[in-house]
């Protein structure tokens, strides 16, 4: 019985130690300019401690800039290039003690002793050291360190510079929601029922929502839950989408909806919650296209769950090897961007983008723009959209875009609730506990 018990301790303490390290092996070639998490795996861990993963990793990208600010304070020498997973764990470490409920014994002890699961015992001693440091002087390091704006706002400096001038007025705001993990929020799929019936099917698992007030197919979830745990979600009855990612349906539903069979292109579909989004509610002929393969097996993925029907294919917009050549009644041109709308769901976003990927950026989007417009049938309607809050992305781009483009008219509603009047468009900021940051700009193509 004893020996049991103490294989039993034995092998939760292996746990403790290899949620640790896996999450270390994450985080390097995020802080290495060289990975993101884009494909994270939580199943190399235990099922119990796939939410502790997740949150070490997401969590200490998020306050990455702090962080890595305290550790320059705790080590004597910084760490070689080839021990960026020792790096990484005295980040994950250094997180534990200042942001996670976590005993400082376990935090303390079992990241350290992680060091041996990576094959570098020799790191267990300093990476104690450093924490027990830490432990003992966190309220002067942190004062320290928070002395520097880009550590104490958890952005660099140069995304702080980017907000600052776009928004002068919203800037702290836009990255106090970059520094909070997004709420989960649901589309209720109106084939099955409105989102008032859903949610009193919520109640019997426990779950709370609250209705979204912009996306009429829209729930918000008091706190994130596995979606197995969602009634009728293996059956296609509910998705997950943020609520500004919803709003595309609700502005090309005036467009399709009076026209049973409208052709409609999806140019940059992948994950497929706004082609599927159109699917559910309107009766259309819908193409979707994506360049990436492995994205486009998540499309299909995705509208199988829900039962519904598109022409896939995989497709550069920027080309047209792809069309068929008859035009298209509506284009939803959800464009590639900063991501800087969406930081608080990929804030491994603050590492990773650099300043010069903005214009390159918005010289796709331009390529994109003009390479699809000419697609679009007379009368049609063209929606731009980006999870972007930079101008040059958003406004510049569509103002640009107009003034090349004689024919094109600009639709885009501007006495809605949601969103801010920006140029042509209507630009929606992120919001801790609603929705992410997001742009719209809608275009009609004049009749000849």
């Amino acid at each position: 019985m004893t020996q049991r018990n103490g294989h039993r301790r034995s092998k939760s303490l292996d746990n403790g130690l290899a949620v640790r390290a896996a999450a270390a092996r994450a985080l390097a070639p995020v802080i290495t300019g060289k990975g993101s998490l884009n494909s994270l795996d939580d199943h190399q861990v235990v099922a119990r401690d796939r939410g502790l993963f997740k949150e070490l990793c997401y969590g200490s990208c998020r306050a990455l800039c702090r962080l890595e600010a305290l550790a320059g304070k705790l080590l004597d020498k910084p760490f070689k290039a080839r021990d960026a997973d020792v790096q990484a764990l005295l980040l994950v470490g250094i997180y534990q003690l200042l942001y996670l409920r976590i005993p400082a014994h376990a935090a303390v002890g079992e990241t350290a002793g992680a060091a041996r699961l990576l094959n570098k015992a020799w790191a267990t001693r300093v990476l104690n050291g450093c924490l027990r440091r830490l432990q003992r002087e966190a309220t002067a390091l942190q004062a320290e360190v928070d002395k520097d704006p880009a550590v104490a706002l958890l952005h660099p400096k140069w995304w702080l510079k980017a907000f600052r001038q776009a928004w002068p007025e919203d800037w702290r705001a836009i990255c106090e929601a970059n520094n909070h993990p997004g709420p989960m929020t649901l589309r209720v799929n109106r084939r099955h029922g409105d989102r008032e019936m859903y949610l009193d099917r919520l109640d019997a698992p426990g779950l709370q929502a609250r209705l979204c007030p912009h996306a009429p197919d829209g729930l918000t979830l008091d706190a994130p839950c596995d979606v197995d745990a969602l009634p009728g979600f293996r059956e296609g009855r509910v998705s997950v989408q943020d609520e500004a990612a919803q709003l595309a349906a609700v502005l090309l539903g005036p467009v399709i909806a009076p026209r049973p069979g409208a052709r409609v292109l999806d140019a940059c579909c992948a994950p497929g919650g706004k082609t599927a989004h159109l699917l559910e509610l309107f009766d259309i002929e819908m193409q979707a296209i994506d360049s990436d393969d492995g994205r486009l097996a998540r499309v299909e993925d995705t509208l199988s769950r829900l039962g519904l029907v598109a022409d896939l294919a995989h497709g550069d917009a920027t080309g047209r090897d792809w069309w068929d050549g008859t035009a298209y009644d509506a284009i939803l041109l959800d464009a590639p961007c900063s991501g800087s709308g969406v930081i608080r769901r990929h804030p491994d976003i603050k590492r990773l983008r650099r300043p010069s990927d903005i214009a390159r950026l918005a010289e796709l989007q331009a390529r994109l723009l003009d390479n699809l417009w000419p697609l679009l049938a007379p009368g049609g309607t063209l929606l731009y959209a980006t999870c972007s809050v930079l101008p040059e992305e958003n406004a510049d781009q569509v103002a640009a875009f107009l003034e090349r483009t004689p024919e094109a008219e600009v639709t885009t509603p501007q006495g809605v609730a949601w969103g801010r009047q920006a140029g042509a468009g209507r630009q929606l900021l992120p919001t801790v506990d609603s929705h992410d940051g997001f742009f719209y700009a809608r275009l009609r193509k004049r009749a000849a």
